[in-house]
């Protein structure tokens, strides 16, 4: 059975920070299966991003089930900083109960922040004096100084990370060897030609 990525529209969605992810995973160049990409918004309107693409969603929140889906992924956007996204975080924490995985990079890591889902799981995000202004936060201890974490079964990144975030995202469903995985990084963000062949191995 193809596995299946809800992905969270909302208007100023940052499309550089999922963009590497989604590409990986629609193609399945380098994990071997592709999968299907479903974008997800709280109405049936569309969404236009901060890249100003207007998206169209495949499905309504209200509509999303953990048990449908592989993973959600949820990407920094204006929202988040002005205190919104109350509706995804819900639903993050229903896929977690679930124990289905979340990927949330740069201000999507503030409300996951917010609502507590960061206490307990090393995290990072754009810089540790950012979640630690967010109201609820209680994690600190677990916050890691890193480009990209998995804790258990969220991947958190920084806004500046995208291909790190991708990598942590496809290390964490397993899709790929940490062979792989390492020349991806090198590849996509060190523009390593010497990591290529092993890509192409894998492709």
């Amino acid at each position: 059975m193809t596995q299946t990525a809800h992905i969270a529209l909302y208007d100023t969605l940052a499309d550089s920070e999922i963009g590497h992810l989604l590409v990986e995973l629609r193609t399945g160049r380098f994990i071997g299966t592709p999968w299907n990409v479903v974008t997800v918004a709280e109405t049936a309107d569309p969404v236009t991003t901060m890249g100003g693409m207007r998206i169209v969603p495949d499905m309504v929140l209200a509509d999303l089930t953990p048990e449908s889906s592989d993973l959600l992924v949820l990407a920094g956007a204006e929202m988040w900083d002005a205190g919104g996204g109350q509706a995804w975080t819900d639903a993050a924490r229903r896929f977690l109960d679930a124990k289905v995985p979340v990927a949330a990079i740069c201000g999507a890591t503030a409300g996951l922040a917010r609502a507590g889902l960061l206490d307990d799981r090393d995290h990072t995000s754009a810089a540790l004096e950012y979640v630690t202004m967010q109201p609820g936060y209680g994690g600190r201890d677990r916050y890691v100084d890193a480009r990209a974490v998995v804790g258990g079964d969220v991947v958190t990144a920084g806004p500046d990370s995208p291909v790190q975030f991708a990598r942590a995202t496809m290390g964490r469903l397993g899709l790929a060897s940490e062979e792989t995985l390492q020349a991806y990084e090198a590849v996509f963000h060190a523009a390593d030609a010497s990591a290529y062949p092993v890509l192409m191995r894998a492709a």
